[in-house]
């Protein structure tokens, strides 16, 4: 592994270990940047751009799975943020992509913040959470969203102000190929003592019902809908516990896969066709997988 520092603010890792920037900390190597300012991810995709190499954002690492590194380089943002911005609560809040969610729902908690309880222990930078609307059984992060700033291909910004079409079910449909989310403006709901408790009891429930505390990548399946949920289809085809080397389906949580060694994407990905397969002729239906794979 090799560590350049092309930049002030970007660090620059070559055929690194990349297990660190996904929760799920499967094995493989490639090329990652960790960029702490606008300027410098504007230059950086530019140089990118121009040599026509891909890329891909990590965020926090959930929700995706590292597997072809040929030609691509993953870049985590690392904005800087002064967490005295949040020592008050405000009608609205100007956020860098790079800020973490559980540091916004501890503001939540600590404010009571109606509406945020929604996004309550995902492993995510906000940046990350608006890309695929992330959400839980309380509700969708796409609906607390005013605004968001767009780093275009040329270099520019653009300023997307969210409407009624903005978002779906696990989806944005404003970001194009190549952009990234670089700022959001988040609102809430008024205020609720309420909230506090809601958080907690929140995330009392998904320590019982999720594997927070393994390796793994959150939901692996998207639900058909409400009615069809992939984890309650996988449980009831006695898939709980079926492994690949060091992979299983969750005993807690059957839409979850753990990586209990060192599982390889490889592995994922073909425990992930097993599993499907099996959903499809059991139930009928094409599961599609919420789990980005890069």
């Amino acid at each position: 592994m090799s560590k350049y520092l092309i930049d002030n603010d970007i660090e620059y890792f070559i055929d690194s270990n990349l297990e660190k920037f996904t929760t799920m900390r499967l094995r493989v190597n490639g090329d990652i940047a960790i960029v702490s300012s606008l300027k410098a991810l504007t230059l950086l995709i530019k140089f990118l751009v121009e040599r026509k190499i891909n890329y891909h954002l990590v965020g926090w690492g959930a929700n995706q799975v590292i597997h072809n590194t040929n030609n691509t380089l993953f870049i985590k943002l690392n904005f800087n943020f002064d967490r005295e911005y949040l020592k008050e609560s405000k009608d609205e809040y100007v956020l860098p992509a790079s800020v973490s969610l559980n540091l916004l729902t501890s503001h939540a908690q600590k404010f009571g913040l109606k509406g945020w309880e929604v996004f309550t222990g995902i492993p995510a930078s906000l940046g990350g959470a608006i890309f695929m609307n992330a959400g839980t059984a309380l509700g969708e992060i796409g609906n607390l969203v005013k605004n968001v700033k767009i780093l275009q291909v040329d270099g520019s910004i653009r300023s997307y102000n969210v409407g009624k079409n903005s978002f779906s079910y696990r989806k944005n449909h404003f970001v194009k190929t190549g952009e990234v989310i670089v700022e959001a403006t988040l609102y809430h709901l008024g205020l609720d003592e309420g909230i506090k408790s809601k958080i907690k009891d929140y995330l009392d429930y998904r320590k019982t019902s999720q594997p927070l505390n393994t390796k793994n990548c959150g939901c692996v399946f998207k639900n058909f809908d409400q009615k069809r949920k992939a984890g309650q289809f996988i449980d009831s085809i006695g898939l709980k516990g079926l492994g690949l080397k060091g992979l299983k389906v969750s005993q807690k949580h059957a839409n979850f896969i753990e990586n209990f060694d060192e599982g390889s994407s490889e592995d994922f990905l073909k425990l992930v066709d097993v599993i499907k397969y099996e959903l499809e002729a059991f139930a009928g239906i094409k599961f599609e997988l919420e789990a980005k794979v890069y």
